[in-house]
């Protein structure tokens, strides 16, 4: 049996355990992030837009973080930090999460770009990096090695899982978009953002966060992380 099998359904099964907890840190990220966002175009205009999107992309790699984090605190049942140390424990590594998923999102949007496979090819191998980073401590350059070496061998149920994981998001988007229509451009896209993230970011955070702890124990015979709970 493949350590991929099945893993959206745990995924989804933790959701439903958990989602107060989870949805509780995308939501104050997402919050902040759009009402700073809004602040910034209003008075500070191109400049504030620009600021902005650098606010969006370290808040965005730090939930990533964080997530990760709390999918790693509630494998024994119960969530045992808190919001503030959830963040708190991810704070060390930002650096390395930022570097890596740059470099990351760069190559494999270029690898889209020029012929779609390559970009899929490293999406798949890279899929890791930040749960790497986050659970085994490891630099940023690291991470692309050892993120490559767990997906070694499960290539295509890797990847099937990952398109899965986006697919979803996108048709929560879209559904989303379609209930929004009758609201103001600029309130669509403010509630958009806070709602398409809070609720379908957790669940791809679960989704890889659970492929990594299911691919380091094919790769490794010692346990990695504590009994999923009953």
């Amino acid at each position: 049996m493949s350590p991929t099998e099945g893993v959206l359904r745990e995924a989804w099964d933790y959701y439903k355990r958990h989602w107060q907890h989870l949805l509780s840190i995308s939501f104050v990220v997402y919050l902040v992030i759009s009402l700073l966002n809004l602040v910034l175009v209003a008075t500070l205009t191109w400049f504030g837009a620009l600021l902005g999107a650098v606010i969006s992309l370290i808040g965005f790699f730090w939930l990533q973080g964080a997530l990760v984090k709390a999918v790693e605190d509630i494998q024994d049942g119960r969530a045992d930090l808190s919001l503030t140390e959830t963040f708190a424990r991810v704070r060390p590594q930002l650096g390395s999460i930022i570097v890596a998923g740059l470099l990351a999102g760069i190559a494999i949007f270029i690898g889209l770009i020029l012929l779609i496979v390559p970009g899929l090819i490293l999406l798949t191998w890279w899929i890791l990096i930040i749960p790497v980073i986050v659970l085994e401590n490891t630099g940023a350059g690291a991470a692309f090695g050892r993120s490559r070496e767990l997906v070694r061998g499960y290539g295509w149920n890797v990847l099937g899982v990952v398109v899965l994981t986006i697919l979803i998001f996108i048709g929560f988007s879209i559904v989303l978009g379609l209930v929004l229509l009758p609201v103001a451009d600029w309130l669509s896209s403010f509630l958009s953002n806070i709602i398409s993230g809070t609720l379908a970011t957790p669940f791809a955070a679960l989704a890889w966060t659970l492929l990594y702890f299911r691919l380091r124990r094919a790769k490794e015979p010692q346990p990695v992380a504590p009994p999923e709970p009953a």
